[in-house]
């Protein structure tokens, strides 16, 4: 072989190798920008709520779990009674979710109805397009009565709250309430049992009451119900140092208070009755037991929310919304 054919062999060597470099370099350049880990293609908040609505069938597991009553941004519990005949129900559960799009998480939304009412209606689909993590639970039993019908879908979803533990705080969100965005600030405060005074208004009538706690600080001194509109109590601050509170009630509005979750499933803690016995689940009447307990509690754990309780964060305004 000449010389020739040896600089003409060495040269497409070297060629091949610088090729061979180039390509190296190249795709180490690119390599470099890829991510180390996994990507998904949910958000963080995203994969929380489909993780919860695969657990709406009662075979998912805790979201909540991690969380104590010691931590200061403690996840909340909204909890929301539907109908079928509610003829705005679809509207309101609508701006229900806008105003708990607000809040910051951890919130999970537990929606209740009838499963004949959810298998021909749309509210499944109004709370898929919410941007709000929630619960939808349904029942069979059918009810001619609206507040017993009320009150078993609230033990629906008390006896979820149990059955899986899930830790925060509970308050009960009618669909005719409107919230100032403090109040679901003030409630992740509550350790044991909350209540705040709530403006009652009606659409039909030129007058509201005020329904509540007075207190001192955040200390329950008692119990009032009182005609906002009456000219001696203008002034919600006059109202609270003027007025006879009531020491018993025999009633708290059910939007009126907000409690710990653990009371139901960890009612040691407390030093509490269990609120179920092993297989009578569906029979249990939790929300009467957690009434009677933020009754008998009203001096020893309540919270007044805000601290003085002058203030009103919760509207509830009744109007006739059957379809009939």
């Amino acid at each position: 072989m000449g010389s020739g054919d040896r600089a003409k062999k060495r040269i497409q060597l070297w060629k091949k190798a610088l090729i061979h470099f180039a390509l190296c370099f190249v795709m180490g350049f690119f390599t470099g920008f890829a991510p180390t880990s996994s990507v998904s293609l949910f958000t963080g908040r995203d994969t929380e709520a489909l993780r919860d609505r695969i657990a709406d069938t009662g075979d998912g597991a805790n979201p909540s779990a991690g969380h104590t009553a010691a931590d200061a941004h403690r996840q909340l519990i909204v909890v929301t009674t539907t109908s079928s005949g509610d003829r705005w129900r679809d509207a309101l559960l609508r701006r229900m979710s806008d105003t708990l799009r607000l809040v910051p998480p951890p919130i999970l939304w537990i929606v209740v109805q009838q499963v004949a009412a959810a298998d021909l209606d749309g509210a499944a689909e109004v709370l898929r397009k919410t941007g709000v993590m929630y619960r939808h639970l349904t029942f069979k039993k059918n009810f001619t009565d609206a507040a017993a019908a009320a009150d078993h879908q609230r033990n629906v979803a008390l006896s979820h709250i149990e059955r899986h533990r899930l830790a925060g705080i509970v308050h009960f969100a009618d669909l005719s309430n409107v919230y100032d965005l403090q109040f679901f600030r003030e409630i992740r405060n509550i350790e044991a049992f909350g209540a705040w005074p709530m403006a009652m208004m009606s659409a039909n009538r030129k007058r509201v009451v005020v329904d509540g706690p007075i207190c001192n600080s955040s200390n329950v001194l008692g119990w009032i119900s009182e005609d906002l509109s009456n000219d001696k109590f203008r002034d919600l601050r006059n109202l609270m140092k003027s007025a006879e509170p009531k020491m018993k009630p025999t009633k708290i509005d059910i939007s009126g208070f907000a409690f710990n979750s653990s009371i139901l499933w960890d009612p040691e803690r407390w030093g509490r009755r269990s609120t179920s016995v092993p297989d009578t689940m569906s029979d249990q009447d939790s929300i009467k037991f957690v009434q009677e307990v933020v009754l008998e509690d009203e001096n020893k754990m309540m919270k007044g929310i805000p601290a003085d309780c002058s203030r009103i964060m919760l509207w509830h305004l009744h109007s006739p919304r059957s379809s009939n």
